[in-house]
């Protein structure tokens, strides 16, 4: 079979790898396929570390293919445009997903992210950041904005008068809590650390705080729920978290705890609750995402983080050593580091 010309055109790459399961990252030379009809190139010049990121080059979900290039909350300026570029609004659930790196592509190579220097995607995965909203803080939001954006709206949980808890303040929570409040329900952010209350409730606007840990608290709050939202990518109890449901209430999962978690039916049954899960959003979604963003001025507390403090910055995210996340200043630190 005839190679296409973005097979037998390559394009010269760098970014920073890891090469095994230790989850060292370090310089890498690699290519991209060129920009085909269709496609979109852009330069990149930030990129979010997402948590997903460190599970992926530790191998902790047994998926992983070395040398990998992590990266998936990108953004950048187009430099190249398909001569056939153009303008199913569910992507993310399709049973052909290929996702940013770590997956095949059509050509048979393997798709690398954006801890590197340029991109290449097809044009109807590549979104328009709003002008009034920073690159850096927004870059996150392209996972972690879409994460908890999608099943906010899916699920209901955006008619001004209900009550919506959100399970940890990391990096979702923080997001979670501020696109809340901007749909305008009442926000409880239920965390482990007493130590988060000042933080929830004068920075980031939650209505009230609840300490998983406090029986006497999670008493008092049964039952007052509408919904929540839970962020937590440890192994946890769900039975407590049911219990302050109302009846008809739902429990949506957005973490990705290594073990499986135990869910107990009767709490489900008595009250009729439900307990579901959503991962990111389509393209459709994510662009009104970050319209909707934009205009509530929503954007992630971010710690920018030059390329080569990668390494140290996986370390602190093992440690929830961040707020609320870090991004890499791709543009102004990579090439520097290159051998």
């Amino acid at each position: 079979m005839a190679k296409s010309p973005e097979e037998e055109h390559p394009v010269k790459a760098f970014g920073w790898a890891a090469r095994d399961h230790s989850g060292h990252l370090s310089p890498f030379n690699f290519s991209r396929r060129a920009t085909g009809e269709e496609d979109v190139r852009f330069k990149v010049l930030y990129c979010g570390i997402c948590h997903s990121d460190l599970h992926s080059i530790k191998n902790e979900w047994g998926n992983a293919a070395y040398p990998m290039v992590p990266g998936h909350e990108i953004v950048g300026v187009v430099t190249e445009v398909g001569s056939k570029s153009c303008s199913d609004d569910l992507e993310n659930y399709c049973s052909k997903l290929i996702l940013t790196y770590n997956m095949p592509y059509h050509d048979g190579t393997r798709t690398y992210g954006g801890y590197s220097d340029t991109m290449v995607a097809p044009e109807r995965y590549v979104v328009r950041i709003p002008d009034n909203m920073p690159l850096a803080a927004g870059a996150p939001l392209l996972c972690a904005g879409i994460t908890v954006y999608s099943p906010l709206k899916y699920f209901g949980f955006t008619q001004p008068g209900m009550h919506i808890g959100i399970v940890g303040l990391g990096g979702l929570g923080h997001v979670a809590a501020k696109f809340a409040k901007a749909f305008g329900v009442k926000v409880t952010l239920i965390s482990t650390s007493p130590s988060k209350k000042k933080e929830a409730i004068e920075h980031l606007g939650a209505d009230s705080f609840l300490v998983s840990r406090d029986p006497e608290q999670m008493q008092a709050a049964m039952g007052t729920m509408d919904g929540i939202l839970d962020t937590v990518s440890a192994t946890h109890p769900l039975l407590p978290l049911l219990g302050l449901l109302k009846n008809n209430g739902k429990l949506i999962l957005l973490g990705v705890p290594e073990k499986p978690l135990e869910l107990p039916a009767f709490s489900l049954i008595m009250g009729r609750k439900t307990v579901a899960g959503s991962g990111i959003g389509g393209m459709k979604e994510t662009q009104e995402m970050l319209d909707f963003a934009a205009k509530h001025n929503v954007t992630a507390d971010i710690e920018v983080v030059p390329m080569d403090y990668v390494n140290t910055a996986m370390e602190r995210l093992a440690k929830a050593d961040v707020r609320y996340r870090f991004v890499i200043d791709i543009g102004n630190s990579l090439s520097a580091t290159k051998p």
